[in-house]
């Protein structure tokens, strides 16, 4: 009896421990790290086959993102289907559409993809749609306020945009509150009427602001949620450094402000946050214009 007490006891224990695991809050940092890693296998080392398979690990373990210009979900699917290996099909195609949905159209030259597994030029836009209506009103009329605001005047008279920066420190804190962070998979990059809306170019001005230290610290928060990108908390620490400090950047974000003395550093910083080295970076860039230039 006590045999069976003792195996009754284990079985409890090890179903926490799962359950502990499994919903342990995932740190992205480690995420954009992997997807670093993964890319250069297959942008640099050229092999392909191998990247697929790290990056379906990768992807049971942390719900994807498609950053801009690396888009690690993109190529993922992509690869896997020129090397006919399985990436999830229809299930992740939907996937797919909902995380480019914020740029649009941006479906539309992914069509010969989407039709090859079944999905045709209704549907996808149809799931575009779904992502667009499902933006909260109050959100996107608060967001769409702020970044009227901040480009005001564009930006040419210090007093006006003084006066404006206070005002929309004071409403992205409201929106934190309320919603947390306006990621491009909640608010989009376009707001009501068109307004453009670039959170890294916000919050770069927010690097002067008397409530820095309050957003530094909550997008680095968020950014280990995986809502806020590397580069739009990296942008903002290194306009800081450059700007208020009058010191060297962090993370080299401006690199044709300020030269870059010590590499090994930065590189180091870079990693910390989730962004990838200074060289791969700049392949990465490159290959992103080409691919601009040939569409």
């Amino acid at each position: 009896m006590k045999s069976y007490f003792n195996y009754f006891l284990i079985l409890i224990l090890l179903s926490l421990i799962i359950i502990s695991c499994n919903t342990r809050e995932k740190n992205y940092i480690t995420y954009y790290n992997k997807v670093n890693e993964i890319d250069s296998i297959y942008r640099i080392a050229q092999r392909p086959k191998l990247a697929i398979k790290k990056f379906r690990k990768l992807f049971k373990e942390f719900p994807p993102k498609n950053q801009e210009r690396i888009e690690e979900f993109e190529n993922y699917i992509y690869l896997s289907d020129k090397y006919q290996e399985n990436f999830g099909g229809k299930k992740n195609l939907y996937k797919f559409i909902t995380l480019i949905a914020p740029y649009r159209n941006a479906y539309q030259e992914h069509l010969p993809l989407f039709k090859k597994y079944g999905i045709d030029s209704l549907e996808a836009a149809y799931k575009t749609d779904l992502w667009v209506r499902s933006r909260e009103k109050v959100l996107m009329d608060s967001i769409t306020t702020l970044f009227i605001r901040d480009q005001e005047g564009k930006r040419l008279d210090v007093n006006i945009s003084a006066r404006n920066d206070l005002k929309n420190a004071k409403l992205m804190k409201w929106i934190f509150d309320n919603y947390g962070y306006p990621s491009l998979q909640k608010v989009g990059i376009f707001g009501n009427d068109d307004v453009f809306l670039p959170m890294s170019t916000f919050f770069s001005h927010m690097s002067a602001s008397q409530d820095y230290p309050y957003f530094e610290k909550k997008l680095k928060r968020y950014l280990e949620m995986g809502d806020c990108t590397p580069r739009e908390y990296s942008t903002m620490v290194d306009r800081y450094h450059l700007q208020v400090l009058k010191d060297k950047m962090l993370y080299g974000s401006y690199i044709g402000i300020d030269g870059i003395s010590d590499t090994i550093q930065v590189n180091k910083n870079r990693k910390s946050v989730g962004l990838p080295s200074l060289k791969h970076n700049n392949i990465i860039t490159k290959d992103f214009l080409k691919k601009i230039n040939k569409n």
